[in-house]
């Protein structure tokens, strides 16, 4: 499927424009043990909608290969002690790639992501000898995601339009039967409208 993809950056900490905290129970804690079960659990979760399939196909020890790669961090958005999303962050030299960023589909649309992202980003830039911050998106991915980078400071440096992510020209991918289904509503509106 063609798609056009989108390279931004941000080249200075005093780019970030942070986003306020949500008005709900969220920790943002390093995933300090790898475990590629875990990691393949939240890739799964976040990207399925979003066509992720590149490492699908990876056995336990690649994704224990990738986990202890040097400068690769994870790190969770929990909820309540439940995942709401996630990002892996790859240092090499002095530049930090932002590898995998999202959030878990139920917890789309509850004021996480901005947050998310600008916990990443002051993540990113207080890793030592950090110069530049970057990642790339497309038109794949959720409407929001170019936005959302956007509002954080990251500057579009380069697009291109390419074939993407060539599992995208048939069914959806869903890590179980009907993942792909609208969010359920969030606890606090289940409580207001019970």
């Amino acid at each position: 499927m063609l798609a056009t993809r989108y390279y931004l950056q941000q080249t200075s900490p005093d780019q970030l424009k942070p986003a306020k905290k949500p008005d709900i129970d969220v920790e943002f804690v390093q995933s300090r043990e790898p475990s590629p079960e875990f990691n393949r659990y939240l890739y799964t979760a976040v990207g399925s909608d979003w066509y992720w399939a590149f490492r699908l196909d990876w056995d336990w020890q690649r994704w224990m290969e990738w986990l202890t790669e040097p400068g690769h961090e994870t790190w969770v958005a929990w909820v309540r002690g439940t995942p709401a999303g996630y990002a892996e962050l790859v240092r090499r030299d002095s530049e930090v790639e932002i590898e995998n960023f999202g959030l878990v589909p139920s917890f789309i649309g509850r004021g996480l992501g901005g947050y998310l992202l600008t916990k990443v980003l002051q993540r990113a830039w207080a890793i030592p000898g950090t110069t530049r911050v970057w990642l790339h998106t497309n038109t794949l991915d959720s409407a929001q995601a170019l936005h959302n980078y956007q509002a954080r400071g990251l500057e579009v440096y380069k697009v291109e339009e390419q074939v993407e992510k060539p599992q995208a020209d048939g069914p959806k991918l869903e890590p179980w039967p009907g993942a792909n289904r609208a969010a359920p509503p969030s606890p606090e509106s289940r409580a207001a409208s019970g």
